[in-house]
């Protein structure tokens, strides 16, 4: 078996956490095989580790060179934006965006010509992103632009799945207010995401046959139609569709039941209606350590699932689990690809 590249990880918005939770994960992965190279700014990282006691880092000029030096510090690959302004912690500017913007598109281009074997990328603020003319609706959508050019094998996403607790959910709808996202779901919709959802659990997880649960729409999956009857003329059309294309998919099932620990042992994936039904089960359940995997794209990209917590940057109180689980997910992943 080849030995997947290193990972690389984009270092989000300069003034969030993301510096902070990038070299703390390097000072706790620095003496396993999980190598990577952060993309980004280099004095600030040397800033942010000399104001957290860790080694100075290293800059770099391709990925390959983390595998050199990873053990002793952070190998720093740099940008063709540089950042344009200083950065304050916790002060977002949108003055950095181009710099923001270059390492996520340095980072897809690593992982398009074999150099990474995965992107993690730290968090963005999309809000200072607009302020500097972004026309993505967030961070995913853009590496479905970036990549949208470059054939790949299975369905294209993009699509949110979010693992933590033993749980694994998928999404039908994402950042939708709850009554459009209602409107959006439709039979297309929901094969589109289980297929994806099947193909990534077979190729990504080295499972042969998933098995995959459908989450109700309403309450106690509509009751028979009492309660609703969007699973009646919706959701199990669909899933019947899917089951004869060989995928083992429920009908709609009751979300309120769906998620305790007997449950969740009997499939491996849910497909949720909505953002919120998602992801508070994996929040509950695993709050630090969710991790959001991007399904549906020619390259392998997890990121942490949190914000740039502006409000705790480089007050060094930035919790590096989420991240740690990301770098390991995309890990396993590239080992399962490979």
């Amino acid at each position: 078996m080849t030995t997947p590249a290193p990972i690389v990880v984009s270092m989000g918005d300069p003034a969030g956490v993301g510096p902070e939770i990038i070299l703390k994960a390097w000072h706790q992965l620095r003496h396993h095989p999980m190598a990577f190279a952060v993309i980004g700014e280099f004095d600030l990282f040397a800033r942010s580790a000399e104001a957290l006691g860790l080694a100075a880092p290293i800059p770099v000029d391709t990925p390959a060179q983390a595998l050199e030096h990873f053990a002793e510090c952070l190998p720093v690959l740099g940008t063709e934006a540089a950042l344009s302004e200083p950065v304050v912690p916790g002060q977002p500017n949108p003055a950095h965006a181009a710099a923001t913007k270059a390492a996520i598109e340095a980072g897809v281009r690593y992982c398009l010509n074999g150099e990474a074997s995965a992107l993690v990328t730290a968090p963005i603020a999309k809000s200072v992103m607009y302020e500097a003319g972004f026309t993505f609706p967030g961070h995913t959508e853009f590496l479905a632009g970036l990549t949208a050019h470059v054939p790949q094998d299975g369905p294209r996403g993009p699509a949110m799945m979010l693992t933590g607790g033993g749980l694994r959910v998928v999404l039908v709808t994402i950042h939708e207010p709850l009554q459009r996202a209602i409107a959006l779901i439709d039979k297309d919709r929901i094969r589109h995401i289980a297929r994806l959802t099947h193909h990534a659990l077979q190729r990504d997880y080295g499972i042969a046959r998933p098995r995959l649960a459908l989450a109700g729409l309403n309450p106690h999956a509509g009751e028979d139609g009492s309660l609703g009857d969007e699973e009646i003329r919706i959701l199990n059309p669909a899933a019947a569709k899917l089951r004869a294309e060989g995928i083992g998919i429920s009908d709609a099932r009751s979300p309120d039941t769906l998620f305790h620990e007997d449950a969740h042992r009997t499939y491996d994936a849910v497909v949720c209606m909505y953002h919120d039904q998602g992801l508070i089960p994996v929040k509950t359940l695993d709050f630090h350590g969710g991790v959001n995997v991007t399904l549906g794209l020619p390259i392998i990209r997890t990121s942490p699932d949190h914000g740039t917590a502006f409000d705790i940057a480089g007050t060094g109180q930035a919790r590096a689990d989420s991240l740690l689980a990301a770098i390991r997910e995309a890990k396993a992943i590239a080992s399962h690809r490979t």
